[in-house]
Order: C-alpha cells, then sequence, then structure tokens
C-alpha cells in the first residue's frame, strides 16, 4: 500500500509539473509577442486557460498548487521579482472569483468565470500596486484594466471551453482524475 501512495505521490507530481511547464511555455511565448496595445500591464494572460481548465476539470488545490508555482518561476525567468507580489495578489484572487463563478454556476458558464477572474486578477493588481506605492491614485487605472480583461477574460474562457470539449471526448480527464485524485460529482 505504500508504495502505491508512493507511485501515486509520483504521478501527481508528475502531472502538476506538466501543467506548469505548459502554463510557464505560454507564458514565455506571450512574452515574446509584441503588444496589441500599448499601455502598461495589458497582456493576453494565455497562461490562465492552464489555471481555469484545471479548476473546471480537477480541483481547486491542483489549479493553485500550478498558478503559484508559475507566478513564482515566471517571476523569476522573467527577471521581474517584483512583479511577484501583483502577480500572486491577482492570481489568488482571480483563483478565488472564478471558484466562487464556478460553484455556483456548477461549471457551466466557464466563460463568465473567466471575464470575472480576469477583472478580479486587475483589481488584485491594483490593490497591491496601492499598497506598494502607498497611494490611491493608481486606482484611475483600474477603468482601462477592467475593460481589457473583459475583453481577454472572454478569449480565455472561450479558449478554455473549446479545449474542454475537446478533451472530454477522449479518455484523458478521466485519467488526470484519477492521477490526481478527484472524486466525480455529478
Amino acid at each position: 500500500e505504500l508504495r502505491e501512495n508512493n507511485s501515486l505521490n509520483i504521478r501527481k507530481i508528475a502531472i502538476l509539473s506538466m501543467f506548469v511547464t505548459i502554463s510557464l511555455t505560454i507564458f514565455v511565448l506571450e512574452s515574446l509577442m509584441p503588444p496589441v496595445i500599448n499601455i502598461p500591464g495589458i497582456k493576453p494572460g494565455f497562461a490562465n486557460i492552464v489555471t481555469l481548465f484545471l479548476l473546471v476539470n480537477t480541483n481547486k488545490r491542483s489549479a493553485f498548487t500550478v498558478l503559484i508555482v508559475r507566478i513564482i518561476l515566471a517571476s523569476i525567468f522573467a527577471g521581474q521579482i517584483m512583479s511577484l507580489f501583483y502577480s500572486l495578489s491577482g492570481g489568488i484572487l482571480s483563483l478565488l472569483a472564478m471558484s466562487i463563478v464556478l460553484y455556483i454556476t456548477k461549471k457551466k458558464t466557464v466563460w463568465f468565470a473567466s471575464v470575472v477572474g480576469a477583472i478580479f486578477h486587475n483589481i488584485g493588481q491594483i490593490l497591491a500596486a496601492v499598497v506598494v506605492l502607498g497611494s490611491w491614485t493608481v486606482i484611475c487605472y483600474l477603468p482601462v484594466l477592467l475593460i481589457s480583461g473583459c475583453i481577454t477574460g472572454l478569449i480565455t474562457g472561450l479558449i478554455t471551453e473549446f479545449l474542454d470539449r475537446s478533451l472530454a471526448k477522449g479518455a484523458f480527464l478521466d485519467r488526470l482524475n484519477k492521477i490526481l485524485c478527484v472524486k466525480k460529482v455529478s
């Protein structure tokens, strides 16, 4: 039994590492793209597809683990440790908001959860900026971030829904949930 548990834990670590790698790869590729709009802080946030996919198909613990590891490694790889505080604030608040929306809607409106997550990510980052800068003046930047967050959140949510529907046709999700010990909810 101990050997079986160790084997399961190793598989769980490997699966979560795979998702961290996918989200980090998306983050790096996104950082190489020229900005669509030349406004600081606005980017698509496609790495969040992985977080949302895990929230919908596994559990909050797996999504949280991948999110935190990705944020820490992305901050180190990008050489922007200061962004760690902003990213953690936005990421954790976003994960919490998406979890609540998915719970309330019984995971039926992934795109809407993504939009809400993007909005709360921006709110979290603005609150972090208020703390770091010691000034509320940065809050005037919030409307621009909220508009861009709605657009990018919608795109991210629709991509996640497409990915979810595509993978639901195979045995991938069943195997993933078995490895991550996720109980099926009817």
